[in-house]
């Protein structure tokens, strides 16, 4: 059946208003799925449980510790040099190399002191074969001296008795008085022949001497740590050959704030950690106190001795050094980064039936990596943190949950 021209009019209004209402239903997936996706962004960041690392606190022992950053370096060390000039002809050893008091390590061009102290040993050989001729002479002159005596004490004797002459007698005196003065004579002469042996053997020690000290010897019992010369280099006295160190006692000299200064006392218990081992600790104990402080950074140093050293090791390598001060056997205890600070207050979050609830908490000593707590907290409380991966900071009373 045809339709009319008002049936079509009456159609018209009908279609223009059926377009909006399927146009909205072709777009509404699209605004519930925003919804959808804004109510689950609500739901994760307000209302969903925040991931969290717990610790359930317990009781154990604790050290307090004072840090301070130093560098490894020997209690002995020596710079050798020669006492004399010269010219190196040997230089018998390298760096690195272990040393032992008096070992020889270094010479020096010794020719012309050879021949020096082979002169000196024949001055004292003429100086001793005099003082042995004029003892010979001295023998003479006191025979002579007592057979003088004897003929003197003849003649007065003779005098006496009016036996003999008195010129015979005046001989005899004369006689005498000759000898004595040769035994006078006799025995200056050895006097002086000794002084001129003493002289020589003086002369010859001394020559002697600097023959020896063209031989560098070690001082101690080390290591070799830096070689300066070599052969054929001409050498003056404190111009340095060779560097030691003595390496039974290596300690690490650290700086350590002043603040902890009435807590230290030599003999405490320390840990060493060098650089070069970061995840390694050495034990060793605190054997010196300096009593001067750097007056800009406030800072004093300490001398740790190592008890072991690592297997490569140098002078003046960086470490870090933790000496005990206290400790503490039965210490209610949490680790460091549970500990939360608000308003200069520590304090750490609970975690109370699904709930962080914050709890202000008072601190005792501090170790390495834990905290003693003497209240706010009680032996099983599950304390938390945020994980790494989560994003904003614990609030008092959100949800969370332990992973």
């Amino acid at each position: 059946m045809p339709t009319t021209q008002a049936q079509t009019e009456d159609l018209a209004p009908k279609n223009h208003s059926a377009r909006p209402c399927r146009r909205w239903l072709s777009r509404a997936p699209k605004w519930i799925l925003a919804a959808v996706l804004v109510a689950a962004a609500v739901y994760k960041l307000k209302l969903a449980p925040l991931p969290v690392v717990e610790h359930i606190t317990h009781s154990g022992s604790i050290a307090e510790e004072v840090m301070g950053t130093g560098t490894l370096e020997p209690r002995i060390e020596t710079t050798l040099s020669p006492k004399i000039p010269g010219r190196l002809v040997e230089v018998l050893v390298d760096q690195n190399d272990a040393v032992l008091e008096g070992q020889l390590l270094a010479r020096l061009d010794d020719a012309d002191l050879r021949e020096q102290v082979a002169v000196a040993e024949a001055a004292l050989e003429a100086a001793q074969a005099t003082v042995q001729r004029l003892r010979a002479e001295e023998n003479r002159a006191a025979a002579v001296l007592n057979q003088a005596q004897l003929d003197h004490q003849r003649a007065l004797d003779l005098r006496e008795a009016r036996v003999a002459a008195e010129s015979d007698f005046d001989k005899a005196v004369e006689g005498m008085r000759v000898a004595d003065a040769e035994m006078s004579r006799a025995q200056a002469g050895i006097i002086e022949a000794e002084k001129q042996q003493v002289t020589a053997e003086r002369t010859l020690r001394y020559h002697k001497a600097r023959l020896a000290d063209t031989e560098l010897r070690s001082p101690l019992n080390g290591l070799v740590v830096r070689r300066d010369r070599h052969p054929g280099d001409v050498v003056v006295p404190a111009s340095a050959v060779l560097q030691l160190i003595a390496t039974n006692e290596l300690w690490l000299s650290a700086w350590v704030d002043e603040t902890a200064m009435s807590r230290l006392a030599a003999g405490q218990k320390t840990r060493v950690v060098f650089r070069s081992e970061p995840n390694q600790s050495y034990d060793g104990e605190l054997v010196r106190l300096g009593r001067q402080a750097d007056r800009e950074t406030r800072e004093f140093l300490v001398d740790v001795r190592v008890d072991q050293l690592p297997a490569n090791w140098a002078v003046g390598q960086r470490g870090e050094v933790h000496i005990q001060t206290r400790c503490k056997q039965s210490a209610l205890l949490i680790p460091n980064e549970f500990v939360i600070w608000r308003e200069r207050r520590p304090g750490a979050f609970v975690n109370a039936k699904g709930r962080a609830q914050w709890r202000p908490i008072t601190l005792g000593l501090q170790g390495a990596s834990m905290v003693e707590v003497t209240q706010g907290l009680a032996a099983g409380d599950r304390v938390a943190r945020p994980v790494h991966s989560a994003r904003g900071m614990l609030r008092d009373g959100q949800r969370v949950r332990g992973s």
